[in-house]
C-alpha cells in the first residue's frame, strides 16, 4: 500500500497537481501508515514535507470541529434535531425563520442559491447580515445546498448553547484529549509560519497566503469571530487521532467522545427522502472522492484547499489526506484533486 501511494502522490506532483501532500491511515487497532511526500512550494529550493507538516484543512473545519461539538450537545441532551434556529439566534430574520431546525444545518439543507465567497469585500457585520437576511430558494430541508453560511450559523449556535468560543471549545472537548496538539484555529498564534503549509498566492490578500485562514468570508469575520465553516489548521497524525476516535465507536485511551446512537447517526443517511446522501455531521457514500468501494456508511468530509478524511467504522479503517492543491493558484474544478481522492481510496479500501 506505502509504494503504491507514493507512487499515486509523485504522478501528482509530476503533474503538478500540488507541491505538498501527506496521506495517512488508521486501523481500529491504531496501526498506522503516513506518507508525506514534496515541497512547500514548487520551488527547488523550498522546504521538504514532513509528516507532521501543518496544514490549513479548510472545510474539514464543518465536521472537525463545528458538527462535532453540535453533536456532543445532542449527546448531552443540551440541543435536539427538532429544536429551532432562531431559539439560539433570534435575530435570524429571513421569512422561513419559524422553519428552521437543527437537523437542516447539521445535514446541509439550506438552500441559500449563494456562494459566500461573492461577500468577500463586505465587513464581518455585512457578512453576518446576509446570512441571516437572504431568503432561501427552496424551503428548509427540501434541497441539499452545500454553503459556508449554514455552517457558520450552527458554529454560532453550539457557541450560545455552551456560552464559550468554538476555538476554545474545540479544544477543550477535542483537541487536548485526543492529544491533536498541532491542530488549533489561528496557527501563527503558536507556530512559526514555516511550520504551515502555504495555500496560494492571491493578489487580494496581498501575495502568499501562509498560516493565515485561506477561505475568504472565513478570513474576514475572523475579525469579529470564530466561524464554524473553515479555519481550522492541522496534521495528519492528529487528525487520525480523530479518526482512531470514531472507529472505536466514539471512544479512544478510555474516553468516550460520542455514544452509540451518534455514531449511528453519523453513518445514517439522514437525506434519502430528497435523493441525497447525507449522514449527521459528515458526507456519506461519495464515490467522487471516497473511490468506488466505497460503502452507504462511509462517511467523510473534503476541504477546498485539497484535503479530505474519510473514515468507515465497518471496514475498520480511515485515512487523511492533505495537500495544498490550491498553490500556486486555485484550480477552475475539482475534477483532478477528487480523482486523486477517490485513487487513494481504491488504493486503501481494494484488498479490505
Amino acid at each position: 500500500m506505502n509504494e503504491k501511494i507514493q507512487n499515486r502522490i509523485s504522478q501528482a506532483i509530476e503533474k503538478k497537481l500540488f507541491p505538498a501532500c501527506v496521506i495517512g491511515v488508521v486501523k481500529t487497532n491504531g496501526n498506522r501508515l503516513i506518507v508525506p511526500s514534496g515541497k512547500f512550494t514548487f520551488d527547488t529550493n523550498a522546504s521538504v514535507v514532513q509528516e507532521n507538516a501543518i496544514f490549513d484543512i479548510a472545510s474539514v473545519t464543518k465536521s472537525i470541529p463545528t458538527s462535532s461539538l453540535a453533536l456532543k450537545l445532542i449527546d448531552k441532551g443540551k440541543l435536539n434535531l427538532e429544536d429551532k434556529l432562531i431559539n439560539f439566534i433570534p435575530e435570524f430574520g429571513n421569512s422561513d425563520r419559524r422553519n428552521i431546525l437543527i437537523k437542516h444545518l447539521l445535514t446541509q439543507t439550506l438552500d441559500y442559491n449563494f456562494r459566500l465567497s461573492d461577500y468577500k469585500d463586505k465587513s464581518p457585520e455585512e457578512i453576518l447580515n446576509v446570512i441571516f437576511t437572504t431568503e432561501f430558494k427552496s424551503k428548509p430541508g427540501t434541497k441539499f445546498f452545500y454553503t459556508n453560511a449554514t455552517s457558520i450559523l450552527l458554529g454560532l449556535v453550539v457557541e450560545q448553547v455552551f456560552g464559550t468560543p468554538l476555538d476554545q471549545l474545540a479544544s477543550k472537548y477535542f483537541f487536548e484529549s485526543l492529544k491533536m496538539t498541532r491542530t488549533t484555529f489561528n496557527p501563527l498564534q503558536k507556530f512559526k509560519k514555516e511550520e504551515i503549509i502555504p495555500t496560494e498566492i492571491q493578489d487580494w490578500r496581498g501575495g502568499l497566503v501562509q498560516g493565515e485562514t485561506h477561505d475568504e468570508t472565513a478570513h474576514i469575520l475572523n475579525q469579529k469571530m470564530i466561524p464554524g465553516s473553515a479555519g481550522v489548521f492541522s496534521t495528519v497524525p492528529d487528525l487520525l487521532n480523530f479518526l482512531e476516535m470514531l472507529l472505536n465507536n466514539g471512544s479512544l485511551a478510555g474516553k468516550q467522545y460520542f455514544s452509540a446512537e451518534i455514531i449511528k447517526q453519523i453513518q445514517t443517511n439522514q437525506l434519502s427522502g430528497i435523493g441525497y446522501s447525507a449522514g449527521l455531521g459528515w458526507e456519506l457514500n461519495q464515490p467522487r472522492y471516497m473511490g468506488k468501494y466505497c460503502s452507504p456508511k462511509t462517511f467523510g468530509k473534503t476541504g477546498f484547499t485539497g484535503c479530505s478524511c474519510v473514515c468507515d467504522i465497518k471496514k475498520g479503517i480511515g485515512f487523511v489526506i492533505l495537500s495544498n492543491y490550491t498553490y500556486p493558484n486555485r484550480k477552475t474544478d475539482f475534477a483532478s484533486i477528487n480523482k486523486f481522492r477517490s485513487d487513494i481510496a481504491d488504493i486503501i479500501f481494494e484488498n479490505l
